[in-house]
């Protein structure tokens, strides 16, 4: 895995620790040669510490350079990012043209604040990757004002349930929600902000114990996208410690994160993209199995979620090979 140094950015680029680098490279002992196999990213715990250990998904250096991507070395590496750009902007336009199970319920339901707490629950469980990805959330369903029933909930692999602490969370959800009046007051809030603005202001809101940064910002792109409020990412809104924010570092070559905001809207926007996109993109990439988020893969055959994905996927394959 790349290092960063303490200057923020790749130690083998740094000028100033690069020197270092290579006098300890050279009195080090020759290493086993690489092979060309890549590694797998499933986690699993050591049978020696019980510690999790996660493997990077990465291919052999083959000369690959991009300036969108400056942390890729291979041509495969960037042909899975082009995927998995590809799979994440279909996705986003199937929520807006054709939404499946649990969010085409969000978008039609007519009580808005019904339709926001079951987002809500969306987000905070998350679809399973299974053929019924909705079942547990549909298992754990209240209507609003109720807590749902979240004992021996599977959440999904974005979902930010914790066992023991959803009652916390979703306390914490709807004081958010009171402060305001209610939950539709609680995401219109100003009236007078872009649809970008709000995004970014009530995600900041939304940083409640037990609610990580997939979580809102999932949250926030299904609102959107189903039209049932004026919201629009205005960029990743990166945080420390996260899976999309630890993937960025490593296909941009940098760990400052507001490079990573300016090198992200620059290669969603060579792709052809919403910025947005990159959000589950750049996760997928790091996964030997992607999540799909409630979308099935035959989804991709439906001709909205087709059109959308081939689209993005022609971008992208441009932007990573230039």
């Amino acid at each position: 895995m790349p290092k960063f140094c303490r200057h923020g950015t790749l130690t083998e680029r740094c000028p100033i620790c690069h020197a270092t680098v290579e006098a300890t490279a050279t009195r080090a002992v020759p290493s086993r040669p690489r092979h060309a196999t890549r590694s797998r990213t499933q986690a699993g715990p050591s049978p020696r510490s019980g510690l999790t250990v996660r493997h990077e998904l990465r291919a052999q250096d083959d000369g690959y350079r991009s300036s969108l991507a400056p942390g890729l070395r291979s041509t495969q590496d960037a042909r899975r990012l082009a995927d998995a750009v590809a799979f994440a902007a279909g996705r986003l336009a199937g929520l807006a043209a054709n939404p499946p199970g649990l969010y085409a319920q969000v978008a039609a339901i007519a009580d808005i604040e019904e339709a926001t707490w079951l987002a809500v629950l969306i987000a905070y469980i998350g679809p399973l990757e299974s053929e019924q990805p909705f079942a547990a959330i549909e298992a754990a369903r209240r209507p609003w004002r109720q807590l749902p029933a979240l004992e021996g909930i599977q959440p999904g692999p974005r979902g930010s349930f914790e066992p023991g602490r959803g009652e916390e969370t979703l306390s914490a959800y709807r004081r958010f929600a009171d402060r305001a009046g209610s939950q539709q007051l609680a995401f219109t809030a100003d009236s007078s902000w872009s649809a970008e603005q709000r995004f970014e202001r009530i995600y900041e809101r939304l940083a409640l114990p037990g609610l990580h940064r997939r979580a809102r910002y999932d949250l926030l792109i299904t609102l959107g996208r189903l039209g049932r409020y004026p919201l629009a990412a205005p960029a990743l809104l990166l945080t420390e410690d996260d899976a999309v924010t630890l993937a960025a570092k490593r296909v941009f070559g940098i760990g400052d994160r507001l490079t990573l905001e300016r090198r992200a809207r620059k290669l969603a926007a060579a792709a052809a993209v919403p910025i947005e996109a990159l959000d589950l993109a750049l996760e997928n990439w790091t996964r030997e199995q992607p999540i799909s988020s409630g979308f099935h893969r035959a989804d991709a055959r439906g001709a909205s979620f087709a059109q959308g994905a081939e689209a993005a996927l022609e971008g992208a394959v441009a932007a990573l090979r230039c």
